[in-house]
């Protein structure tokens, strides 16, 4: 296993829609056990391939309190086909680090996906993993949270941001 180096906005691959993945074999099994080292250690809960400049339909999630036995999800060509009610949550992404924002979410989703074993699973959930799923596929869609504010919103997020990132190199 290994940790993988995370990108951050605004790394062109994060703008990409990445491609379906079409064979689940000892490559992709490497992929997602390297991602979910790198999102453990991070620290994170939710991390997609374009994050790691992989432009693939992989995430991979883990929504547990750290107090609690793990329970990671790895879910290849993810798509939510039902959804209900709305919320607004305060995010953050490890490929914008040291930003937050309150972002409409749907409330409850149900997700389709494959494990690695090619099984194809559908789950209904709400709270923070509805929130992750529907975060991370914006990944694999070529969106960040920040896209999803409103244009005043994003105007004063590329003024931070761009102190953020000033800070963050200095401190390295």
């Amino acid at each position: 296993m290994a940790l993988l180096k995370i990108l951050h906005y605004p790394d062109p691959v994060l703008s990409r829609v990445a491609e379906p993945v079409d064979t689940i074999d000892a490559a992709l099994r490497t992929l997602a056990s390297d991602m979910a080292e790198t999102m453990y250690a991070a620290p994170g809960v939710g991390l997609a391939a374009p994050q790691v400049g992989i432009s693939r339909r992989l995430i991979v999630l883990d929504c547990t309190p750290k107090d609690e036995p793990r329970q990671l999800y790895v879910a290849i060509n993810p798509e939510i086909i039902a959804h209900s009610g709305t919320l607004f949550e305060e995010e953050g992404c490890l490929s914008v680090p040291g930003y937050y924002a309150r972002v409409e979410r749907d409330e409850e989703i149900t997700v389709r996906f494959l494990d690695l074993a090619g099984e194809q699973h559908e789950l209904t959930t709400d709270g923070l993993l509805a929130v992750a799923f529907q975060h991370e596929i914006d990944h694999l869609n070529g969106m960040l949270f920040v896209d999803r504010l409103s244009s005043l919103k994003k105007s004063l997020f590329r003024k931070k941001y761009k102190k953020i990132l000033a800070q963050l190199e200095e401190s390295l």
